[in-house]
């Protein structure tokens, strides 16, 4: 029953990322794709951060349709480094920003999730117990 959750969280999560994504297709400015990759995974990665700290171990199958299957298909790793890589090639400053920044705020997005998520439940706020 979780792995079909999953699958389906993923297909919709999938299918949310397409919307964004399509529409800026080819001919648009190399910078675009990479730059609404940046915001699908930094987005992606606060709402991770707030339905693990909402639902920490309760209600485990919600946890892994709405986290592992909607966020974890919206969110793409494969298209973060493929383009980075492509936009390095052309101008490394840019590139190594683009990594920091989806990296870092990747992680500072799912932290202040995190804390929000928990204190959504009462629970205490902290990032590290």
């Amino acid at each position: 029953m979780t792995l079909a959750l999953v699958v389906l969280g993923g297909a919709l999560g999938v299918a949310v990322r397409a919307v964004f994504v399509l529409p800026w297709g080819q001919g648009t400015h190399p910078l675009v794709l990479p730059a609404i990759t940046l915001l699908i995974n930094v987005t992606g990665s606060f709402l991770l951060g707030v339905v693990a700290g909402r639902l920490d171990h309760h209600r485990p199958r919600l946890r892994a349709f709405l986290g592992t299957g909607v966020l974890g298909g919206f969110t793409t790793y494969s298209a973060f480094a493929v383009q980075t890589v492509q936009v390095f090639g052309a101008a490394p400053v840019v590139g190594l920003l683009l990594a920091a920044c989806s990296v870092l705020g990747g992680v500072a997005a799912a932290a202040w999730g995190l804390v929000l998520g928990r204190r959504a439940t009462g629970r205490r706020a902290a990032v590290v117990e």
